[in-house]
């Protein structure tokens, strides 16, 4: 493949480093790391917590960015283009590995909370459409100029075609954390594979999803509405690339080179994969032409 890197927009750390962090240094040597992976930019992805320590995430990250821009090279690793929130917002009922303890009711002087002071450095805020007061923030979120992902969430198809009208443009790791595809009730995932205009995030590891349903959504999804995306999170290599917390898969400990040799094996195309890894994130965010 010739392409100058990958571009990962859901990564929660890698290595021995993540953004459940104050500390501005592990946001560069989580940047680093994936540097040496052949990823030439992040959206570091921070954990659903309270809107204190989300914030203390938020200014290392943006701490991170300036030292960045001062360096203006790769010294510091993979750049960091902003902040990918996967919460407070969302439900219970499809936590995950969050801790769903630390989900709020979305409404918009909660997430001003959040983001005030750093709207400028959040893309994209992942929440769950079906909770009560969430057409109202998503619209607030897409007034903003950020992105509405829908995520971790036991939506119905009907429930989320209601968020995209509100605002809502992508949808988080499909399939995993929400209502599972049925024939008679699609939700989400159904929404997300035969919708035109939403993009998607797909962890193509071959453990978040099978090898068959990587298939399925290269073949019927719009090639340039697919996102390839880690979710990695802090952690030691494992021989599945994969964490599990108290028996739930927790996320993948592999960066974006290695999930694409995954997709080769499966024979997907070189170029459907680096347009799902390098051009299709960054269009996503508004930044195609951000990256150093």
């Amino acid at each position: 493949m010739n392409f100058q890197g990958f571009v990962d927009l859901h990564t929660h750390g890698i290595s021995r480093y993540d953004t459940r962090t104050d500390d501005h240094e592990k946001i560069l040597s989580m940047a680093r790391v994936h540097a040496k992976a052949g990823t030439v930019a992040i959206l570091p992805t921070i954990y659903s917590g309270t809107v204190m320590d989300m914030r203390k995430s938020l200014k290392a990250i943006c701490r991170a960015m300036e030292l960045q821009t001062k360096d203006g090279g790769r010294r510091l690793g993979a750049q960091i283009l902003g902040v990918h929130l996967e919460g407070p917002f969302l439900s219970p009922l499809r936590c995950g590995a969050l801790d769903k303890t630390s989900f709020l009711r979305p409404t918009v002087s909660a997430l001003k909370r959040l983001v005030n002071d750093y709207e400028d450095i959040v893309k994209v805020i992942t929440l769950a459409p079906e909770l009560p007061g969430a057409a109202k923030v998503i619209e607030k979120i897409a007034d903003m100029g950020i992105r509405v992902n829908m995520g971790h969430s036991d939506a119905t198809f009907r429930q989320a075609v209601e968020a995209k009208k509100a605002g809502a443009t992508g949808i988080t790791h499909i399939f995993n954390a929400m209502r599972p595809f049925h024939h008679r009730e699609p939700g989400i995932a159904g929404l997300g594979l035969t919708d035109q205009d939403l993009y998607i995030e797909v962890i193509a590891d071959g453990i978040h999803l099978h090898p068959k349903i990587l298939e399925l959504i290269f073949n019927h999804k719009r090639l340039d509405k697919l996102i390839i995306v880690s979710d990695s999170v802090k952690g030691q290599r494992t021989a599945k690339g994969v964490i599990y917390e108290q028996g739930v898969l927790a996320g993948s400990v592999l960066t974006i080179d290695t999930v694409v040799k995954r997709l080769q094996r499966i024979g997907i195309p070189d170029a459907e994969i680096i347009e799902a890894s390098t051009d299709n994130p960054l269009r996503y965010i508004g930044m195609t032409d951000s990256v150093r």
